[in-house]
């Protein structure tokens, strides 16, 4: 009787050690598949190079002579991924005042004095940096900006002491080239109709722009 349990003990240890050998040569597949497919996205890098040159064109509202088209450029210098420094330089020129279309004859200003130039230097921040997809394998940098400066804007023969604030939003086509569309108020003080008055010049400007 012992020898038959011997027995049927050593066959169950060998079927045993049979199984585990079996088992280690197939290891057993997993049941979550690892084959899993991904998107090639193609992201576009910002140039390393921390300079920017644009030119842009828009509208510049100057308080009480009219909307008018103004051209400009701008030079900036990125001081790191968060800050900006930007130094703008744009001409416009003004219409007509509603007193000087209504009277006829009267003209406030000459035409020389109705050209309207600023420049100033301003403190940019970027807000809110994203993307925007082009079908399922392009992908563009994007952000938002503020803008705060101040400078000089040369009008009627004088010159006056401006401050600028700002928001844009900037496009990246490429590593070295960009779309932007900005939003500015040019805020300085004059006295053109015999009494001291702050005005609000508000400026809207679609521009391009290269790193290098």
């Amino acid at each position: 009787m012992a020898n038959g349990f011997q027995r049927l003990f050593l066959i169950v240890c060998a079927s045993l050690c049979a199984v585990v050998a079996v088992a280690q040569e197939e290891p057993l597949e997993p049941i979550v598949g690892s084959d899993i497919e991904r998107r090639s996205i193609k992201e576009e890098k910002l140039d390393r190079e921390n300079f920017e040159i644009g030119v842009w064109a828009g509208i510049l509202s100057i308080e009480d002579f009219g909307s008018s088209s103004v051209t400009g450029i701008n030079l900036a210098y990125h001081v790191s991924e968060d800050f900006f420094l930007r130094a703008s330089y744009a001409v416009s020129e003004a219409n007509h005042t509603s007193y000087e279309l209504l009277s006829g004859a009267v003209e406030l200003l000459s035409d020389e004095e109705r050209d309207y130039t600023y420049y100033d230097l301003s403190l940019g921040y970027k807000i809110f940096p994203g993307q925007v997809f082009i079908g399922r394998n392009l992908a563009f940098n994007t952000h938002f900006y503020l803008l705060v400066g101040g400078g000089n804007t040369e009008f009627a023969g004088n010159r006056y002491s401006t401050w600028s604030l700002g928001a844009g939003y900037k496009f990246y086509a490429s590593d070295w080239f960009a779309l932007e569309l900005g939003l500015r108020d040019h805020i300085f003080t004059h006295e053109l109709f015999g009494q001291s008055k702050r005005v609000n010049n508000l400026e809207a400007q679609l521009g391009l722009s290269i790193f290098f």
